[in-house]
């Protein structure tokens, strides 16, 4: 969906952009690779207005910060 802005499930265009945030204590869409929030890695999800399907994306030039913590 991130791509295509297209839902892979029904087909719907109606596509909705949630970005990852963090808050107080880790709280939000985010994974944690250290022990606090400004180690947070954002998850964004692309949901599909229609059916509901979602999909989560992490931004590429966070791989090297996750791949430290959980290799």
């Amino acid at each position: 969906m991130k791509s295509t802005s297209k839902c892979p499930k029904c087909g719907s265009t109606d596509i909705l952009f949630v970005p990852g945030k963090v808050g107080a204590y880790g709280v939000g869409n985010n994974i944690l690779t250290g022990m606090t929030t400004l180690s947070a890695v954002l998850v964004h999800r692309y949901v599909c207005c229609e059916c509901g399907y979602s999909e989560e994306w992490i931004d590429l030039d966070d791989m090297p910060k996750l791949k430290k913590a959980f290799e």
